[in-house]
């Protein structure tokens, strides 16, 4: 039931709505357990996906997979962001996480394609683990 717990607390609380709307995620989510929120917090809920990166389903550095629920908030920018393979860390992963409004996240993205290079990734490479370790910008 976690999308009537989570249209729940929409229709109840107007702040979470607003916060729900701008970055398609809460620092406190009724769906997530007290295990789930030290996985996302750590980010080892992220560590399966190198599964999907071993098969060749997602690359190690790129935009993250988009969601079908989620294709309307790309816009324009859809087209450019679904021609690459998705990956597992990215650029906006390193700018902000989920400080970042989605509309942010988008533009991240796509900058990130247009600009690609080897530099790029490995920047993105190198302040992956910061990202990770600093616990303060994770939902």
């Amino acid at each position: 039931d976690a999308d009537v717990v989570l249209q729940e607390l929409l229709d109840k609380d107007p702040e979470a709505r607003a916060l729900w709307e701008e970055r398609h995620k809460l620092p406190v989510d009724p769906r997530v357990t007290a295990v789930g929120w030290f996985l996302r917090r750590t980010s080892i809920d992220e560590l399966p996906q190198l599964f999907n990166v071993v098969r060749g389903e997602m690359s190690f550095i790129g935009p993250r997979p988009i969601v079908p629920e989620e294709v309307e908030k790309y816009g324009e920018q859809y087209q450019l962001i679904s021609r690459v393979r998705p990956g597992l860390t990215g650029l906006w992963q390193v700018s902000g996480r989920s400080r970042l409004t989605y509309a942010e996240r988008v533009e991240i993205d796509a900058y990130y394609i247009r600009n690609w290079s080897f530099w790029l990734d490995m920047y993105i490479l190198f302040k992956t683990p910061v990202a990770v370790l600093s616990f303060s910008n994770a939902a």
